[in-house]
């Protein structure tokens, strides 16, 4: 996330340079604080200076790393005493593509720094007023869920990876197969602490400062660094049937998709995940996200694939307990009734809840070992309304990513409730 300040046209003749700057940081942070707080050394700048993207390069004068929340308000206090403030930008798990986690010739705080303090995930409140947990900002939501299932509890909305900052997917939107029933992770927030950009630390809600809680959910980092989230939390389940189903026929998948989550999105025994994928090319069926496929049934699915060119998976997961062990499998086959996937192409796994909501943690440390995971990572998010959800089938699944295969990585495509 980023604070950007206007720059005048005459910055570049201003006496005050990006040298200048190193030396004022250094001298009035240095005056309250212990000099490893702020660093300009190569290391820290070259760490700043890039993200996982590897598509940016933009390096900053300084990176602090702030041990107290105070470390903040007091570098955007001094950034605001400038007569030309400079830029300041949060970085957590720097996962951005495009370098929206840096700050050309300002300043990026690492927020992941005040992860030394294990008070910053506090489970709290009742079974009648409801249960929340306080998150500071840097933790990340691998972290959360670990400790939240220790009082049987989670957040009912994920991202599909969890090695994010609370704050990071906070200023994005974080989105996943869950969107479609519970929301975005912006949407289930209780109430934030903010460091707005004049260095001010503000409470906010939608009952109270709404205009900020509303303006930095999903802000892209502009309006203030979220340095602590309330987000309610329910009782969590102990396992997931996870389903895949393949399709030959654009239209049908579509179809079966929007029944899906239109029949789901309010009811409690409904489906809990649901998201779609393409299969196209050369190649094994799974890709580095995981491994789901049987491998006794690789070379049919790879032969389906080089038979249509595309085929589109419709993956879905719905979640179960001790109590309704007995009965998912039932449950399940209601909910899938009446789908047009192709007949022999359904496959399913049982595993646990934490398996199935980390379950792009074992690809990312595949591709860390072979050195493929700090790579240039291009990569697209879109939302396409209903009503050109065809026309981009055919005009960019199949006449430019297929017909000139220029895509190896995932390509997810699954739809959400606009009211959610």
């Amino acid at each position: 996330m980023a604070i950007n300040f206007p720059i005048p046209t005459n910055f570049i003749d201003m006496v005050f340079n990006i040298n200048r700057l190193k030396s004022f940081l250094t001298e009035s942070f240095f005056s309250d604080h212990l000099p490893t707080h702020l660093r300009h050394d190569s290391t820290a700048l070259s760490s700043a200076a890039t993200d996982f993207g590897h598509l940016v390069t933009s390096t900053p004068a300084a990176v602090l790393f702030p041990t107290s929340i105070n470390d903040l308000v007091t570098l955007l206090k001094l950034a605001n005493s400038r007569s030309v403030p400079f830029n300041v930008a949060a970085k957590g798990c720097g996962h951005s593509v495009h370098g929206q986690a840096m700050a050309e010739n300002g300043v990026v705080v690492e927020m992941t720094s005040l992860n030394n303090n294990p008070s910053r995930i506090s489970i709290s409140g009742s079974a009648d007023a409801g249960f929340f947990a306080d998150v500071g900002g840097e933790q990340m939501w691998i972290d959360v869920l670990t400790a939240t299932l220790k009082h049987g509890l989670a957040p009912p909305s994920w991202t599909d990876y969890l090695y994010l900052t609370v704050g990071g997917t906070l200023s994005n939107a974080g989105i996943s197969g869950q969107t479609f029933r519970y929301g975005p992770q912006i949407c289930n927030v209780l109430e934030l602490d903010v460091v707005t950009g004049k260095g001010d630390i503000v409470s906010c809600s939608a009952e109270k400062n709404n205009e900020l809680f509303n303006s930095v959910l999903g802000g892209l980092g502009q309006f203030g660094i979220i340095v602590r989230a309330r987000i309610p939390l329910f009782p969590a389940p102990n396992r997931v049937k996870w389903v895949r189903m393949l399709y030959n026929n654009f239209d049908e998948f579509v179809k079966d998709q929007e029944k899906l989550i239109l029949k789901n999105s309010n009811d409690d025994g409904g489906l809990n995940y649901l998201e779609g994928l393409l299969l196209m090319h050369d190649g094994p069926p799974d890709n580095w996200r995981s491994s789901f496929f049987p491998p006794s049934h690789h070379s049919t699915i790879i032969s389906l694939v080089n038979q249509h060119s595309i085929i589109y998976c419709l993956e879905v997961a719905k979640y179960y307990d001790d109590r309704s062990r007995h009965t998912i499998d039932k449950e399940l086959d209601n909910l899938l009734k009446g789908l047009n996937f192709l007949p022999g192409y359904k496959f399913e796994k049982d595993v646990s809840y934490v398996e199935f909501l980390n379950r792009v943690r074992g690809g990312e440390l595949s591709l860390r070992s072979q050195g493929l995971w700090d790579v240039p990572h291009p990569w697209l998010n879109l939302f396409v309304p209903k009503s050109r959800i065809a026309e981009f089938n055919s005009g960019v699944f199949k006449d430019i990513i297929l017909k000139r295969k220029i895509a190896n990585g995932p390509i997810l495509i699954y739809p959400m409730n606009r009211n959610k």
